[in-house]
C-alpha cells in the first residue's frame, strides 16, 4: 500500500520539526566556529569519554564537532574519523589539525566500516558513533541540490563519486516505484499524487530543477509553493525520501548496526543520533533484538533527547534521539 492509502503509524511531533526545521536549522555535525552545534554533547561524553575507552569511530565525522569535544575532554582518547563526503572531510582535517595523529580521517561510507577497520589492522574499538543527520554547509549549497528553498540541480549526492542522482530517481522510475519510493522512505501520504503529475511533466522534458520540483510538488497536493498552510513545506518529504534513496541511507544504517558487533571490544558502545521515526525505529529494533540474544546491554532503555536550554539554543536538538547500547563478552 502506499500514498494516499497511508494508514501507518502517524509520524510523531518531532519528526514534523525536525522536517520543517531542515532548510533553517544548522544541520549536521561540526564546530561552533562553522556555525555548528553537535547535538547532545554532554550525553555523548558521558557515553564515550571514560578512561577505559581508547578508540572511538566517528562514522559521520561532519565538520568534527562531536570528535573535537571528545579529544578535548579525554586526552587519552583517538578517533577514527569517516565521512563519505570527501569535501567536508578535508574540512574536518583542518578543524582538528591541533589534535595531531590522535585524528585519522577516512573518505568511506559507515556502511564499508567493518573493511575500512581491516585496511587500518584494527581489529576492535571501544565506540562506535553515528549521528545520522547532515551538515548545514550541504544544505545550503544551492549545487548540491538539498533544498527545495534555494535553486540548483536535482543531486543530492552527499557522496560525489556516487553515480545516482536525483535526477536520475525522478525521471527514470516508473510512477508505481517512484510512489512506493516517496511512501516507504518518508511515508509521504500524497506519494500517490505526486508520482503521477511527476510522470505527467517529465513527459515534457527531463526535471532538472529543485525548484521546479518543489513547485510541482506543491501543486500535486493543492498547496501553494510560497505560502505554507501547514508546518512543513508540501515538498519536504519528496526531497527527504530522495535524498535516503540517492544516498542509500537505510541500507547503510542496516549495514552499520549488522557489523558493529563484531566491531566493539567487550565494553563497547554504540551510540546513534537519529531525527526521524523511521531511522530511530531500525535503530531501536536492532539494539532490543541483540539485547534479547545477550550480545548488547541497553544503556538507553528509553531514547535520550535534548533538554529546553538545548532545544531552544539548537533547533535540530528538537527533533535528536539517542540510543546506545554497549557490548557484552565478544
Amino acid at each position: 500500500m502506499s500514498g494516499d492509502e497511508w494508514s501507518g503509524e502517524e509520524w510523531s511531533a518531532d519528526d514534523a520539526e525536525a522536517l520543517a526545521d531542515a532548510d533553517t536549522a544548522a544541520v549536521g555535525d561540526g564546530t561552533a566556529d562553522s556555525g555548528h552545534i553537535p547535538v547532545l554533547p554532554a550525553e555523548i561524553i558521558d557515553l564515550l569519554s571514560n578512561v577505559g575507552r581508547r578508540v572511538i569511530v566517528d562514522c559521520t565525522l561532519g565538520l568534527g564537532g562531536h570528535s573535537r569535544m571528545l579529544l578535548e575532554h579525554a586526552p587519552h582518547l583517538q578517533v577514527i574519523g569517516v565521512d563519505r563526503d570527501a569535501a567536508n572531510l578535508s574540512l574536518a582535517r583542518e578543524q582538528l589539525a591541533a589534535f595531531g595523529d590522535r585524528v585519522r580521517f577516512i573518505h568511506a561510507n559507515f556502511a564499508e566500516l567493518a573493511g575500512v577497520l581491516n585496511a587500518f589492522g584494527v581489529k576492535r574499538v571501544d565506540g562506535i558513533l553515528a549521528d545520522l543527520g547532515f551538515s548545514s554547509n550541504q544544505m545550503a549549497d544551492p549545487q548540491r541540490g538539498l533544498s527545495f528553498e534555494r535553486d540548483g540541480p536535482l543531486d543530492m549526492r552527499l557522496d560525489q563519486q556516487e553515480r545516482t542522482t536525483a535526477a536520475d530517481l525522478v525521471n527514470t522510475l516508473g510512477e508505481g516505484e517512484l510512489s512506493d519510493l516517496l511512501y516507504f522512505q518518508s511515508q509521504e501520504r500524497h506519494s500517490r499524487k505526486i508520482a503521477k503529475r511527476i510522470c505527467q511533466v517529465r513527459r515534457q522534458g527531463r526535471l532538472n530543477s529543485t525548484v521546479e520540483l518543489a513547485r510541482l510538488i506543491a501543486s500535486a497536493v493543492g498547496e501553494s509553493a510560497e505560502g505554507r498552510r501547514g508546518k512543513i513545506h508540501p515538498a519536504t518529504r519528496t526531497f527527504m525520501a530522495l535524498r535516503m534513496a540517492v544516498n542509500r541511507e537505510t541500507e547503510s544504517l542496516r549495514s552499520l548496526l549488522q557489523t558493529a558487533p563484531d566491531l566493539l571490544a567487550t565494553g563497547g558502545r554504540i551510540v546513534v543520533i537519529s531525527f526521524h521515526s523511521v531511522e530511530d525505529r531500525i535503530v531501536k529494533d536492532d539494539f532490543r533484538e541483540r539485547a534479547r540474544s545477550g550480545v548488547y546491554r541497553l544503556v538507553t532503555r528509553k531514547p535520550l533527547v535534548a533538554d529546553d536550554q538545548e532545544r531552544t539554543l539548537n533547533r535540530r536538538s528538537r527533533s535528536a534521539k539517542l540510543r546506545c547500547a554497549e557490548r557484552l563478552v565478544t
